[in-house]
């Protein structure tokens, strides 16, 4: 019984962009790598069928970044909130006190 090998996705790119410059066939691609020239016909498809989202995927981690980078923000801005008020109510009880 043979055991299913799992590529790396390096390999996996250069064995697309090889098929992608057309200028060997797939087979002679699949020789030199040796996988399947199946699989060197699937992977190029997954590629041509995905690329819009190797695009997609910087303004997407740039939004998730920014919105870190604001509820960070917002979690200090309520930490100084409660600090603030504290302070008000320690001041004025002090004051209240005559000391």
């Amino acid at each position: 019984m043979t055991l299913r090998r799992s590529r790396s996705n390096e390999l996996k790119a250069k064995v697309v962009l090889e098929a992608i410059k057309n200028e060997k066939t797939l087979s002679e691609i699949a020789s030199i790598y040796e996988v399947h020239p199946n699989l060197v016909a699937k992977w190029k498809k997954q590629l041509l069928q995905n690329a819009s989202v190797l695009f997609n995927d910087g303004a997407k981690n740039k939004k998730k970044g920014e919105e870190l980078e604001q509820e960070e923000l917002f979690k200090h801005i309520g930490r100084l909130k409660v600090e603030n008020d504290f302070l008000k109510k320690s001041t004025i009880s002090y004051s209240n006190n005559g000391i």
